[in-house]
C-alpha cells in the first residue's frame, strides 16, 4: 500500500481545502494523472500522481477544509500488494514519511532530522569522476536556494531517497536554532477575546478566517514587526502621462488593447529600477541580493483578501504587452486560478488605491522585496510654476523601504528616476 499525502504546493502552505476528487475507489491511476484539486490560500491547483496503482481507499472526502500538509488523503494499492498491507511510502514529492495506519485528517509525525552523509560519485568519464547527482523535488531545490542550504551530501527521506521539503527545513531549522541561542526569546503578545476587552457576546457577527486571510495576517504581522521600514512620499504632475495615454489608446484601439494609468506606472517603476538597480534588491543574512530583472508584483483586490500577480521582466515589455498580461493575470487571480510562479518571487511591488479616491498611503513591504510603491489618486491641485499659481493633475506616491537594503538616498534616487519617467513618458522609449 502507498499513502497519498496532502502536498505542499507552495513554500508558505500549511493547510488547504481538498476541493474535489477526480478519481474514485477502484480506479487505476498512472504517474501524471490528475487525481484531485486543492485550494490553497492563493489559488486552486491540480494534484498529479507520481506513481501508479489502484485507488484502494479515499481517506479525506471532497470539500474538507483545513487539511494539514502531509496528512494522508488516499491510499493506493500496487500490483505487488497482497492481502497483508505493507508499510506505506509517501506518494507526493513534498510529503513526509507516513506511518502504517495513520488516522485520517491528522498530520503524521515529522520525519527524523536529515543527516548529512558523504556520497560517492555515481558517474565517471574520461576526465574522472563527475559530481554526484542530487535527487530532490523542485520545491526542495527552491527552498534550499532561498535559504542557502547545500543539497550535496544531504540524505533524503522521500521516495527512493529523494530530498523533500522537510529535509531542507530540518537543516535550515538547525542553523536557525544555533543563531537563536545567542538571541533573547520572543514572547508573542497574547490576544484577548472581544468579550475580555468589553465587547458583549452577541453584539457582532464573526466571519471565520479563510486560508488567504490567515496567510495575509501572518505575513504582514511578520513584515511590520521585523522589517525596519520607512516611507518616502513625492507628488507627480501627470498631465503629460494622461495625454500620452489617450494617444496610445487611440493607436491601439483597432487591436482591442486599452492601456491604463497603472500599466504606465508599472512600466515606469521597472525602468526606474533599471536606472537605480540598488533599489531592486532584497536583504538576506548573507548579503544584498541585486536582482537582474524588474519583476513587478501588482496588488489585486479579491473578495476575501488580495494577491500580487507578477509581471516578469517588465522593463523589457511594451505598454500593450503589460496591459494584456495584467488583464489576464487579474482575471485569473479573481478566479483563484494563478500558478504559484505567477504570484511568488517578485522583486518590487506596486499597490494602487487611486481608483478608490485615496490620496496618499503607505503599504507594508512584501518580503523578501526591498520596497513597495503606493499610488494615490490623480486629481486637480494648485501648483506653483515659477511665480505663477496654476492648476495641474497631481498624483502622490509613497515608497516604503526596507532600511536594511534600500536606505533614504537609494529610495530618493529611485523616486527621482520614477518621477522623470511618469512626468515625461516619452523618456521611457529612450
Amino acid at each position: 500500500m502507498t499513502d497519498v499525502l496532502m502536498p505542499a504546493l507552495s513554500p508558505t502552505m500549511e493547510e488547504g481545502v481538498l476541493a474535489k476528487w477526480t478519481i474514485r475507489e477502484g480506479d487505476t491511476v498512472k504517474a501524471g494523472d490528475v487525481i484531485a484539486e486543492i485550494e490553497t490560500d492563493k489559488a486552486t491547483m491540480e494534484v498529479e500522481a507520481v506513481d501508479e496503482g489502484v485507488v484502494d481507499q479515499i481517506l479525506v472526502p471532497a470539500g474538507t477544509e483545513g487539511v494539514k500538509v502531509n496528512t494522508p488523503i488516499a491510499r493506493l494499492k500496487g500490483p505487488d500488494d497482497r492481502s497483508a498491507p505493507k508499510k506505506a511510502a509517501p506518494l507526493e514529492p513534498e510529503a513526509a514519511p507516513a506511518k502504517p495506519t495513520p488516522p485520517p485528517i491528522i498530520a503524521p509525525a515529522a520525519p527524523p532530522p536529515a543527516k548529512v552523509e558523504p556520497r560517492m560519485p555515481t558517474q565517471t568519464s574520461e576526465g574522472g569522476a563527475k559530481a554526484p547527482r542530487v535527487f530532490a523535488t523542485p520545491l526542495a531545490r527552491r527552498i534550499a536556494a532561498q535559504t542557502g542550504v547545500d543539497l550535496n551530501g544531504l540524505k533524503g527521506s522521500g521516495p527512493h531517497g529523494r530530498i523533500i521539503r522537510s529535509d531542507v527545513e530540518q537543516v535550515e531549522g538547525a542553523q536557525e536554532a544555533e543563531t537563536a541561542k545567542a538571541q533573547p526569546a520572543f514572547e508573542p503578545r497574547k490576544i484577548q477575546s472581544l468579550e475580555q476587552m468589553g465587547i458583549p457576546a452577541g453584539s457582532y457577527d464573526l466571519v471565520p478566517l479563510d486560508g488567504m486571510r490567515k496567510t495575509i495576517a501572518r505575513r504582514m504581522s511578520d513584515s511590520f514587526r521585523d522589517v525596519p521600514h520607512f516611507p518616502l512620499t513625492i507628488d507627480l504632475q501627470i498631465d503629460r502621462l494622461l495625454e500620452a495615454r489617450i494617444r496610445i489608446n487611440t493607436a491601439l484601439e483597432q487591436r482591442g488593447v486599452k492601456v491604463s494609468v497603472n500599466d504606465i506606472i508599472i512600466k515606469a517603476a521597472a525602468m526606474a529600477l533599471k536606472r537605480v538597480p540598488e533599489a531592486n534588491a532584497s536583504y538576506t543574512p548573507a548579503g544584498f541580493a541585486l536582482h537582474h530583472n524588474a519583476d513587478i508584483a501588482v496588488a489585486v483586490a479579491l473578495e476575501h483578501g488580495l494577491i500580487t500577480p507578477i509581471v516578469r521582466k517588465a522593463e523589457t515589455k511594451t505598454l500593450s504587452e503589460i496591459a494584456l498580461e495584467m488583464q489576464d493575470l487579474a482575471a485569473r487571480a479573481r478566479e483563484r486560478k494563478l500558478k504559484p510562479e505567477e504570484f511568488q518571487g517578485g522583486t518590487f511591488s506596486v499597490s494602487n488605491l487611486g481608483m478608490f479616491g485615496i490620496k496618499s498611503f503607505a503599504s507594508i513591504i512584501n518580503e523578501p522585496q526591498g520596497a513597495i510603491l503606493s499610488v494615490g489618486v490623480g486629481e486637480k491641485r494648485p501648483v506653483v510654476r515659477g511665480d505663477t499659481l496654476e492648476i495641474a493633475s497631481v498624483m502622490s506616491v509613497t515608497l516604503t523601504c526596507d532600511h536594511r537594503v534600500v536606505d533614504g538616498a537609494i529610495g530618493a534616487r529611485f523616486l527621482h528616476a520614477f518621477k522623470g519617467f511618469v512626468e515625461d513618458p516619452v523618456t521611457m522609449l529612450s
